[in-house]
């Protein structure tokens, strides 16, 4: 099995999708790597607020850090090849890191529909504080 792994930059959760004002462009992403686990891809997400020991641990992901600071965040690596930094890929891009097809229409999730942290409304009503 394939695995995709995300060194996030700080952030209140693991998806980003938190707060007052929630980057359409994480809820984007976070829709892509729900349909790439729906293709059989193992995906790991690193935030970086959450657990820095691991950004430490890993050299590619250090050695970025070293050059370019939290801009070189996010860090994609593919089985532990590095992909991509400092940017989100879209779909087509996420697809090629790790060899599967794109599906034709790319969906996407709006802020609305999964609440904080990734979470459904329904949990999220359920919580007086997000993450």
């Amino acid at each position: 099995m394939k695995t995709l792994t995300i060194y996030d930059p700080a952030m209140c959760c693991s998806s980003g999708i938190c707060g007052a004002e929630v980057d359409q462009q994480l809820v984007t992403f976070a829709a892509d790597l729900d349909w790439l686990k729906s293709e059989g891809i193992e995906v790991k997400r690193i935030n970086l607020s959450q657990e820095p020991a691991l950004f430490a641990e890993n050299e590619q992901v250090k050695s970025i850090l070293e050059i370019s600071g939290v801009e070189g965040l996010p860090v994609i690596l593919a089985d532990e090849e590095m992909q991509s930094s400092g940017q989100y890929p879209d779909r087509v891009k996420l697809a090629q890191m790790v060899g599967v097809t794109a599906a034709q229409t790319i969906g996407q999730v709006s802020a609305s529909a999964t609440g904080c942290c990734g979470q459904n409304n329904d949990a999220e009503k359920s919580s007086s504080s997000c993450c």
